[in-house]
């Protein structure tokens, strides 16, 4: 089949097994782990088709690459699996927002609080937005004093990561978790 004009050459992953490895002699290893020493690739090839199994490049890059006779399925499987469960303990760090208004009340304030500290407890990073309306942007010392208490609060479990600063009506503050 013809390639279309330019496109680059399929590329293979995994390591090279078999009939792909182009050297005159490889490192062999044997299916118990063993080192057979030096060999020349078609003795190696011809042990691999005896034992049933594949002989798969494991460190193409030493001089002679070294090879070892194993099953290339159970091989490219077990990698997967382990690519897998890399992912999976893997955790992404979100930006949650809690937002706020100035004059909030003490029993708001303490439900927004314990969603914070919920949030630093899962290892998220915290965006608190507090919003102005109308009169209220002639007030802005009550946003200041009010990031100042959340900030307090959570200095034992948070740092501040982007100080408070005001974008037209809102005022911001970001704390990541420590």
């Amino acid at each position: 089949m013809r390639r279309p004009f330019k496109a680059a050459p399929p590329t293979k992953d995994g390591p090279r097994a078999n009939r792909e490895i182009r050297v005159p002699q490889v490192q062999l290893i044997d299916d118990d782990g063993q080192n057979r020493g030096v060999v020349s690739i078609n003795e190696a090839l011809q042990m691999a088709e005896e034992a049933g199994l594949d002989l798969v490049e494991i460190s193409p890059n030493q001089q002679p690459p070294v090879c070892k006779l194993t099953d290339l399925g159970k091989l490219k499987y077990q990698s997967q699996k382990k690519a897998a469960e890399a992912r999976k303990r893997q955790k992404t760090i979100e930006v949650k927002e809690i937002k706020m208004r100035p004059n909030i009340d003490t029993h708001d304030y303490e439900v927004k609080m314990r969603a914070v500290r919920r949030f630093f407890e899962e290892g998220d990073k915290v965006k608190i937005t507090l919003r102005f309306r109308g009169r209220e942007m002639a007030h802005l010392e009550l946003g200041m004093q009010l990031l100042h208490r959340v900030r307090e609060e959570v200095e034992p479990i948070a740092k501040v990561e982007a100080e408070p600063k005001l974008e037209g009506r809102q005022m911001m503050m970001v704390l990541a978790p420590r």
